[in-house]
């Protein structure tokens, strides 16, 4: 019996309660993508929030509106008349493009299959990814920003944004006095090796540094490698996180300890876990990336941490604007269903098979 399907995609942007300063922009406002795909009437809802424009190598909104449009969700559709009824959410990646936008998108339409197909069994996220591990919290502040920091009490480590431009000593105090281990993220913004180690040398005078993340450009190996030597504090490897060959490169080169797998820039939940087991293979520690989101895709991402991560990751609740009415609540699936603010909107995109 072929399934009925529809499939509705929304835009709503909503805003940082506490806008963080990175080394390239100022995050502020975030565009978060919405996709309801309902089969046979069960609901299911994914969400993503990408960047508004290209930036280290993750694609903007505009290049992730047409993927969906003209690759993801035709494939999908294709996919499904083809077989019968939709694919199970862990296949989506096997079809998904090698374009810079083919991730993302392809991280949109699994978690939606994913919500639907929990629902359909009356099945939770978290029984679906039972607990195993209380992660820790990592909370997110930037030493590039004068307003108020807003740390959680239960937030056991900070994730400092930075640039190579000088931090008034007010701030370094600021960071000193929150008592926490620091990750100190450069986003990709340190010119040259002494540029980073100059850098760390400072913030080691002021707190207790965990690691350093991301010094230089998404795919710069070499330069993370010969970092790496010279430092007695680790590195960790964010922006250029993407595919199992980017982590063989990394132990390859010994270019990094640490690296931050993000499900939405890496394919999705599938794929997060396929990384995340062969990471530990190369003995590389894990943690979870994800800050924008809302607690429909924070919320996914949180019980996958549970599941498989004991080092702390980005899975506390971020305050957001904006976000009222957005979501309803729901007892099963990932715990959201579209509320009456997207059910009045026009959606992006609609698709009825």
């Amino acid at each position: 019996m072929v399934e009925e399907m529809r499939v509705r995609l929304w835009r709503h942007d909503m805003q940082l309660r506490t806008p963080v300063s990175s080394a390239a922009q100022i995050h502020a406002t975030r565009p978060h993508l919405f996709l309801e795909v309902q089969i046979d009437g069960v609901c299911g809802l994914g969400e993503i929030s990408p960047q508004p424009e290209l930036l280290n190598g993750d694609p903007g909104l505009d290049d992730v509106l047409i993927e969906l449009e003209h690759f993801t969700l035709r494939q999908f559709i294709e996919a499904s008349e083809r077989e019968g009824g939709s694919p199970n959410w862990a296949r989506v990646t096997h079809f998904a493009g090698s374009r810079r936008a083919s991730y993302p998108a392809s991280a949109l339409l699994e978690l939606a299959l994913l919500d639907a197909q929990l629902r359909s069994r009356r099945c939770r996220i978290d029984e679906h990814w039972p607990a195993r591990y209380e992660t820790p919290l990592q909370a997110t502040v930037s030493l590039l920003d004068d307003g108020d920091w807003s740390v959680p009490d239960d937030a056991v480590q900070v994730r400092a944004k930075i640039s190579t431009v000088d931090v008034p000593n007010e701030r370094w105090k600021r960071l000193a006095e929150l008592s926490r281990p620091v990750l100190l993220d450069f986003n990709c913004s340190a010119a040259s090796v002494q540029d980073a180690a100059d850098v760390v040398a400072i913030a080691r005078s002021h707190v207790e540094l965990s690691a350093i993340e991301q010094p230089f450009a998404a795919g710069n190996v070499v330069e993370h490698a010969r970092l790496a030597a010279v430092l007695d504090v680790d590195v960790s490897i964010d922006e250029g996180v993407r595919h199992r060959r980017d982590l063989d490169q990394i132990a390859r080169y010994r270019a990094a300890k640490m690296v931050c797998i993000k499900p939405a820039r890496v394919g999705g939940y599938a794929q997060a876990r396929t990384m995340i087991d062969r990471a530990s293979d190369l003995g590389l520690g894990v943690y979870l990336g994800g800050f924008f989101e809302s607690p429909l895709a924070r919320g996914a991402n949180r019980a996958l941490a549970r599941h498989l991560i004991t080092r702390p990751s980005d899975v506390a609740v971020v305050g957001l604007e904006g976000d009222e009415g957005v979501l309803t609540a729901d007892p099963w699936g990932c715990g959201y269903l579209p509320g009456p603010v997207l059910e009045d909107a026009v959606p992006l995109i609609t698709r009825n098979c």
